[in-house]
């Protein structure tokens, strides 16, 4: 399918894009804009667009769609300049923000000017930022949402999948009203959450500097979507303030039952409460890629001894399998002395966990 797609924004997001597009449509032209020229050239270095923007409203005005893989007020921003220009007739102008509320009722400024608007969140993502952290099958298997406004005909929702059919990923339409109410719960309430717990060691920090060492395993996983970009994550909490408060108001209940649990000592209560959040988080389907970025960590109980490290990253590398990350843990709560390797994707872990396990004598598992 040959055609032009502009993407504005080339980071993580909107550099998987323009590889995913280029990959399925090679044919395709993907013109690339961003603030940082640095993101340009690379995206150019890593064939994530074809070409570099110079005049942003000409290349808009000539696209067959166009992404804006901006932070959400700046996304919308750009709809309130898009909205002065004209398009031509059957493009389609999308979005990849976290939010679709607000940014769906400011859309309406290019529907009552008689252009397509698809408000879309493609739930994947990774703890690294910018084009450099991109991926071709970064949203492969992931559920992309699509906020179709009312107006929206099947043939130009066709036509958006069409131009994301290298993503791989699977297409889920739902109201924007909805779409907040689902992502603050799954995406939004868990990295406030996840921000209080690194707020919680900060404030003991000073006078127990040994926590830093301790607070590994269990507290790093927890706590690591609170590395994400503080920025993104503060525009996206503006966007979605009466949904996050309402959550917070029933974490707050949550944490006051524990408390109340806690004073009178309930041993059946206590039980009750972790063997029920282990129910019914060992029935979801933890595997699929979900609206928090899934880091995929293998373990291996390796002996200590020079070129041990080398020596299983060769194997990996022997069968080609890639590593994202490697590192060794001296403290966890349940694990001692293990190398954890963090792969890209699930699959590249359970052929490194095949891998070790007929070439090693080391014990591997996944946690």
């Amino acid at each position: 399918m040959k055609g032009t797609a502009v993407i504005v924004g080339l980071g993580l997001i909107g550099g998987s894009i323009g590889l995913a597009i280029l990959q399925e449509n090679p044919d395709a032209e993907v013109i690339g804009f961003d603030s940082k020229e640095k993101e340009i050239r690379l995206a150019k270095a890593m064939n994530a667009i074809t070409y570099e923007s110079t005049d942003l409203k000409q290349e808009i005005e000539r696209a067959d769609v166009v992404f804006l893989c901006t932070p959400v007020f700046q996304t919308e921003k750009l709809i309130e300049q898009i909205a002065e220009w004209t398009m031509k007739p059957g493009a389609i102008i999308t979005d990849v923000g976290s939010t679709k509320k607000r940014i769906m009722h400011k859309a309406k400024r290019l529907t009552d000017k008689g252009f397509t608007f698809i408000g879309g969140h493609p739930m994947a993502g990774s703890h690294k930022s910018g084009v450099a952290a991109s991926k071709v099958f970064l949203f492969e298997n992931a559920f992309y949402l699509l906020t179709p406004g009312p107006n929206t005909t099947e043939n130009q929702l066709g036509e958006l999948k069409r131009w994301l059919a290298g993503t791989k990923a699977k297409f889920l339409l739902v109201d924007p009203d909805e779409h907040d109410e689902i992502t603050g719960m799954v995406s939004h309430f868990p990295h406030i959450v996840a921000s209080s717990l690194v707020h919680q060691v900060k404030k003991v920090h000073s006078t127990q500097p040994l926590i830093s060492r301790l607070a590994a395993g269990g507290f790093r996983d927890l706590s690591r979507i609170a590395s994400s970009d503080p920025v993104m994550w503060r525009d996206i909490t503006l966007h979605n303030v009466d949904v996050i408060k309402k959550l917070l108001k029933g974490w707050q209940q949550e944490m006051d039952q524990v408390i109340k649990i806690l004073d009178q000592k309930d041993e059946e209560g206590i039980f009750q409460y972790f063997n029920e959040a282990k129910q019914f988080r060992d029935n979801m389907p933890i595997l699929q890629k979900g609206a928090i970025p899934s880091f995929y960590d293998l373990f291996v109980d390796i002996p200590d001894y020079p070129g041990i490290i080398s020596e299983i990253t060769g194997l990996l590398a022997k069968e080609k399998i890639s590593i994202v990350n490697i590192r060794i843990m001296e403290t966890r709560e349940d694990i001692y002395g293990v190398l954890t390797i963090s792969f890209q994707t699930d699959e590249d872990r359970q052929r490194g966990e095949a891998c070790l396990r007929a070439t090693t004598p080391y014990e591997v598992f996944m946690v």
